[in-house]
């Protein structure tokens, strides 16, 4: 029967003791190995917290080992847990997801069925929203997570395949991109991906209203794909391309109206301006119309929509410069 460990990055967010219970609630053969890897940059004001997250493992908790990161990374979590598997297969879990209540029965069918050159085999996410009312811009975006091809949130991946390619690339500090950027240098090196049959939840948490301005800094991981990958990654990846051309315009002409009425054009910061507000009217009424249309959720995304232009924009650019001398992979593989 084929073996696996179970490797589990966190924060320590109060989703934990739901995702380990889970775990520990499953049928089927059990993890030869779970790896907690705990992220917290600074785990000092809750020392505790670990090891009262482990108890509701219960007999599963000979079986867990913990190591720590100091905050560097979902990506570099991961790496730090694969260098502690020794099963043949290392299965990523994120610490806000339930797996299903034959996920292990499932997942050892999955392993079984893989041919040799299958090198990760994804779950299926599903995202449960809300009954009786239309989902909010937040939950649309968290149910985007069950049509990721790559996703981490549940992925086995074969750990000899793993090592070979070097892990995920810890240059990306995001839950973001990373999983897209090892599939695809996987998939690179003659290895196949195919999606199994197993199931796990992916509820959505809550979150500030000002959560999706937050989440521009992902435009920063874009330009290292770019870089990574070519300008044609969004195809290889079968990723959406999202609006960072519509936001730069906005951000644009925006700029244009505020520079252009200092200068004294008033004329043609007048039509700067019109071109703005037409943009983040088209941009809020976008995500307004999905949604339930409540006066919290409309303030929040009219609020939201006018910040998120030019913060997307500012993340783009500042990331494409960072990353600016970074390599193709595959000369840097070399």
């Amino acid at each position: 029967m084929t073996s696996y460990a179970v490797v589990i990055p966190t924060l320590l967010r109060d989703t934990l003791a739901d995702c380990l219970v889970a775990l520990a609630a499953a049928h089927g053969p059990r993890p030869d190995e779970i790896v907690l890897v705990d992220d917290r940059p600074d785990p000092d004001p809750a020392p505790d917290a670990l090891a009262h997250a482990l108890t509701v493992l219960g007999d599963l908790r000979e079986r867990t080992t913990t190591a720590a990161t100091g905050g560097r990374g979902p990506a570099a979590a991961r790496n730090t847990g694969l260098r502690a598997v020794t099963a043949p297969w290392a299965v990523f879990l994120d610490d806000d997801v339930q797996v299903g209540p034959h996920w292990c029965a499932q997942l050892v069918q999955d392993l079984e069925e893989a041919t040799p050159d299958t090198a990760g085999i994804p779950g299926v996410i599903t995202v449960p929203l809300p009954g009786g009312r239309r989902p909010t811009d937040w939950e649309r975006g968290t149910a985007g997570l069950a049509r990721a091809r790559w996703i981490t949130a549940d992925m086995a991946y074969r750990t000899e395949a793993l090592r070979q390619a070097g892990g995920f690339d810890e240059r990306f500090p995001r839950a973001f991109r990373e999983d897209a950027d090892l599939a695809l240098r996987l998939l690179d090196a003659g290895w196949r991906i195919r999606r199994g049959r197993r199931t796990t939840l992916h509820p959505v948490r809550s979150a500030s209203r000002w959560a999706s301005v937050g989440q521009q800094r992902g435009n920063a991981d874009d330009a290292l794909m770019r870089r990574l990958h070519g300008p044609d990654w969004w195809d290889k990846a079968v990723a959406p391309r999202g609006r960072i051309r519509r936001h730069a315009a906005i951000t644009a002409a925006g700029a244009a109206a505020c520079a252009l009425a200092v200068a004294g054009h008033r004329r043609a910061a007048t039509a700067c301006a019109l071109g703005w507000a037409a943009g983040t009217a088209e941009f809020a009424r976008a995500r307004i119309v999905p949604g339930p249309r409540t006066r919290e959720e409309v303030t929040t995304v009219l609020a939201t929509s006018v910040v998120i232009p030019p913060a997307a924009t500012w993340h783009r650019l500042a990331g494409a410069w960072r990353h600016r001398n970074a390599p193709a992979w595959r000369e840097a593989a070399r």
